[in-house]
């Protein structure tokens, strides 16, 4: 639809001292899909788990569409 846009974020999770996910940072916009799922390759090395997700924006009528999981590698958590 005219006006609308699609917005691409990831987060990376780390275990907590009872070995549940926490997130290791507040979410991140990427500069698109394949942006982001390649930042997730990466904090993957390095953290518990890594999610993205995008959400569909309609500005004009200030409407955030719910996110859609586009890519989930080992433990996540709460992300939203």
């Amino acid at each position: 639809m005219p006006g609308t846009y699609t917005s691409f974020y990831l987060v990376a999770f780390n275990n907590d001292d009872r070995d549940q996910a926490v997130q290791a940072f507040p979410p991140r916009l990427a500069a698109g899909e394949t942006a982001a799922i390649e930042a997730a390759g990466e904090l993957a090395r390095d953290h518990a788990g890594v999610l993205v997700w995008r959400r569909d924006n309609d500005p004009v009528v200030g409407e955030e569409g719910d996110p859609i999981v586009i890519l989930s590698i080992g433990k996540v958590g709460d992300f939203g």
